[in-house]
């Protein structure tokens, strides 16, 4: 199979090449997506980074068509301020009135809203249904 990525063929051209000289032999023939497999998962090191220079993509890593990646905008806060600018006196808990917040996910789709006044340490806790903003604000209130 080296030889063949070698010559740059692709993954399918290999495992059509071996449905045709290995006919009727299925201990010889694999198929295209065991070969990714073992170039993307098994190989390691120098091995790795030899065979995969012979892939048409140059792709260090290979995911599905269907492999969710993040899209622009999801997941972030718009206008998020880092926690490192915080101002001063927040950061030495030395003026009360300042809290935190946080929603922890518990199993089954169990959630807690934790709320902490920082110069005192006063927790409350409350328990939302989901964790869609309406309903995690709501219950804070």
């Amino acid at each position: 199979m080296a030889n063949k990525l070698q010559l740059n063929w692709s993954p399918q051209q290999i495992a059509g090449w071996l449905k045709i000289e290995y006919f009727g032999d299925n201990n010889n023939q694999v198929s295209h997506e065991t070969i990714y497999r073992s170039l993307f998962i098994q190989a390691r090191g120098v091995l790795k980074k030899e065979l995969l220079q012979h892939l048409r993509s140059k792709r260090s890593i290979r995911r599905s068509k269907h492999a969710t990646r993040k899209k622009a905008g999801r997941g972030e806060i718009v206008n998020a301020v880092s926690i490192r600018e915080r101002p001063p006196s927040v950061e030495d808990r030395a003026v009360p009135g300042h809290w935190e917040g946080d929603l922890i996910a518990g199993s089954k789709s169990s959630y807690i809203a934790t709320l902490v006044e920082r110069h005192s340490r006063y927790v409350m806790l409350v328990k939302v249904k989901n964790k869609e903003t309406e309903t995690v604000v709501s219950a804070l209130i």
